[in-house]
């Protein structure tokens, strides 16, 4: 049973950003102070992809642990009310994701995924810089 009332509960999903987030914007001003240059969330591409580097013909997904599942993850816990409708959303989330992620492979493009509890980790970002770098 969910504590809060059902206006309530809709407001408070109404804020939840889906672009703009602080993750995504740590990592754009991480690739910008580097000196990549990118697009972002380019609409002819499936799923509208958070960050696009066209001239190394790589994609990054930033994603969120909690909607996105990230395994194994403290932060991709599952909420104690309404179970069955959140594995549904959940489940849909990740379906989307390896679909969208399937379809760029096929167009060419390389997906790199970064996790929100990956952003602090600067040796995780400096081996995504150094992919990057080596992509011809």
């Amino acid at each position: 049973m969910d504590t809060l009332s059902q206006e309530r509960r809709s407001w408070n999903m109404s804020r939840i950003k889906g672009s703009d987030t602080k993750p995504e914007l740590l990592v754009r001003s991480f690739l910008h102070r580097h000196g990549f240059r990118f697009r972002l969330h380019v609409k002819d591409l499936p799923g509208k992809p958070d960050i696009v580097l066209p001239k190394y013909k790589i994609i990054i997904e930033v994603r969120g642990c909690y909607w996105h599942r990230h395994e194994g993850c403290q932060f991709a816990y599952t909420p104690k009310s309404n179970i069955d409708f959140w594995n549904a959303k959940f489940k849909k989330n990740v379906e989307r994701d390896v679909k969208n992620d399937q379809l760029l492979q096929q167009l060419g493009w390389k997906v790199l995924v970064i996790w929100e509890c990956q952003i602090e980790d600067e040796i995780f970002i400096s081996k995504m810089l150094q992919i990057i770098k080596d992509n011809p």
